[in-house]
């Protein structure tokens, strides 16, 4: 008679099932979740590859720009000339590689499997 007691007074097969399928649907809730932070993380990366490019490519303009002012310029001395043109380029060295040094940190986030 107590072997019947404990047999009618746990929990049955289907409760068992019910309590399995609500950590299933938990795990697959917040798989979607997590996917979607990966999925943001992406796309914060291409947005954060985007304005380094753009910042590189703006800055290059503006070089570009100031170099030819620089060469066709008739007040500056010619050491005048030598010394900008130098300095210009360090600057584009710098942005070269800062650049670089963006874009592997960039990449270097996590990536889903």
């Amino acid at each position: 008679m107590s072997e019947w007691c404990i047999t009618m007074g746990g929990p049955s097969e289907r409760e068992y099932r019910e309590k399995l399928d609500k950590i299933t649907e938990k795990l697959t809730k917040r798989e979607k979740d997590v996917r979607k932070d990966f999925a943001r993380i992406e796309k914060m990366k291409v947005e954060a590859l985007k304005k380094s490019e753009d910042m590189k490519r703006s800055v290059q303009h503006d070089l570009d720009k100031i170099e030819k002012n620089i060469t066709n310029s008739k007040d500056l001395a010619p050491e005048s000339k030598k010394r900008l043109r130098s300095e210009i380029i360090v600057l584009r060295n710098a942005i070269r590689q800062e650049y670089t040094e963006l874009k592997t940190q960039i990449s270097k986030t996590l990536i889903p499997a």
